[in-house]
C-alpha cells in the first residue's frame, strides 16, 4: 500500500487494531479531549474549521464535534487505508467531514485555513516533525489553537509500547522538549494551559496499580518522568 509520507512508520497489526477499540476511544481520546477542554477554559471555541491530524480511524470525529461544533471538519491522515476507515466512522456517526490523505509535512491546505488543529498522539510519529511544526502555523490562522496532546520518550520508549506498536525511536521527545518546540516556532501558551496527566496506561512499569491498592502515591510534576503532555497553544493575532 502507498502511503502519503516517505517517512510514514507503517502501525503493527495489533496497534492498527487497537486504535479502533473502545478503550482507545474512551480512555485515551475521550480523556484527551476532556483534559484539553479543561486548560483552553471557558468559553470553548465553537464553530469555524477544525482540523485533525492524523485522524487514524476517525474515533476522533464524534467527540471533537460534540465538544467544539465546528462548522467545517478536516481529517488527514498518510495511511490510504486509515482514511477509508475514518470515511466509514464518520458514515456511521453522520458527521460531515472532509478527508485527506496526506503528510502532515506537506499539508494540502491554504494558509490560514483553520481555526483549531487537534494534534493527538500523532507528533511522536512523524520523522519531519520541524517541517510538520511549520506546516500548522501555516495552517492556523492568526489567533487560531494548536490542541497538541502527546506520549513523552519516557512512555515510547517502554518495553509495553516497542512490543505492540512501532515508532521512529531518534525523534522521541521529553515534555519538556516539546514545550520547548512548541514555544522555538512561536506558539503561546501560559503555564495553565499545559497539563502534565500521569494516566495508568501510560505508566508501563506499574500501570498505577500500586496506588490504587493504596501501598505508594504517585509521586508529583518535578519528581516523576513525565509521561503524557497535553498543551493547548496559540497562534499570535499578529502572527504573519
Amino acid at each position: 500500500m502507498k502511503y502519503a509520507s516517505a517517512t510514514y512508520v507503517e502501525e503493527t497489526r495489533l496497534g492498527f487494531i487497537f486504535l479502533r477499540t473502545h478503550t482507545w476511544q474512551h480512555h485515551v481520546l475521550r480523556v484527551a479531549i476532556n483534559d484539553l477542554k479543561r486548560v483552553i477554559g471557558e468559553p470553548l471555541p465553537q464553530g469555524g474549521c477544525l482540523v485533525d491530524v492524523g485522524c487514524g480511524q476517525g474515533r476522533s470525529f464524534r467527540h471533537l464535534r460534540d465538544t467544539f461544533r465546528p462548522d467545517r471538519l478536516i481529517g488527514l491522515d498518510a495511511d490510504p487505508h486509515s482514511v477509508d476507515l475514518s470515511r466509514a466512522e464518520a458514515k456511521r456517526e453522520n458527521i460531515p467531514v472532509e478527508l485527506i490523505v496526506g503528510d502532515c509535512a506537506h499539508i494540502q491546505l491554504p494558509d490560514a485555513t483553520a481555526d483549531i488543529i487537534f494534534c493527538h498522539q500523532t507528533f511522536h510519529h512523524l520523522v519531519e516533525q520541524e517541517r510538520a511544526l511549520d506546516e500548522f502555523w501555516r495552517v492556523l490562522k492568526p489567533g487560531g489553537l494548536l490542541l497538541f496532546a502527546e506520549s513523552t520518550k519516557a512512555y515510547i520508549d517502554t518495553w509495553v509500547i516497542r512490543w505492540f506498536f512501532r515508532h521512529p525511536m531518534h525523534v522521541q521527545k521529553s515534555a519538556d522538549e516539546y514545550l520547548d518546540m512548541l514555544r522555538g516556532r512561536g506558539f503561546v501558551f501560559e503555564p495553565s494551559a499545559v497539563s502534565l496527566p500521569y494516566l495508568w496506561w501510560s505508566r508501563s512499569r506499574d500501570f498505577g496499580l500500586l496506588e490504587r491498592w493504596g501501598i505508594k502515591a504517585a509521586p508529583p510534576v518535578g519528581q516523576r518522568e513525565e509521561t503524557l503532555v497535553n498543551v493547548a497553544a496559540r497562534k499570535p493575532l499578529d502572527a504573519t
